[in-house]
């Protein structure tokens, strides 16, 4: 078992560091992304949030979101995409920085999907579980502990 990692020893700011497992991204039976290449964002109080290189994402099933944009204080401006493969669509399922801040500039061109907008995401073999709440995009793996924030209660925090 991978060792445990409290979102309470994470750093604020932010902290950005490759991933060394597979992840993977699966709706409506098709494999939307899976890359060797992620990255992923360690934040106080957040599970981890996957950014995956645009080269590995089935892009032609994303859509820019009519939901608009929105700023983070750490990354910048986030533009939204809504995915539609066969019959089935979800909007704002994943997310970008285009021109994120100079501290993570190296995620620009990669996208982040909320695991619970999907039917499955994976890091490595395991199945994640979604941060609660639909605000933040953290994946929740067995070796990651909290409390959460994001859940109904926890945005004063």
């Amino acid at each position: 078992m991978a060792e445990q990692e409290s979102v309470w020893d994470y750093p604020r700011p932010p902290r950005l560091e490759d991933v060394p497992q597979r992840i993977r991204v699966v709706f409506n039976g098709v494999t939307i992304a899976d890359t060797t290449r992620a990255q992923r964002v360690l934040e106080t109080s957040h599970p981890p949030t996957y950014y995956i290189p645009a080269e590995d994402v089935q892009m032609e099933y994303l859509q820019l979101s009519a939901r608009g944009q929105s700023w983070c204080e750490w990354k910048g401006r986030a533009v939204y995409y809504d995915l539609e493969v066969g019959e089935r669509e979800v909007a704002a399922v994943a997310w970008a920085y285009p021109k994120p801040t100079p501290g993570f500039v190296s995620i620009a061109g990669y996208v982040a999907f909320y695991a619970g907008k999907v039917d499955a995401c994976y890091v490595g073999e395991e199945q994640v579980q979604s941060q609660a709440g639909d605000f933040y995009g953290g994946w929740v793996t067995s070796n990651i502990v909290g409390p959460f924030k994001g859940g109904p209660g926890t945005m004063g925090w």
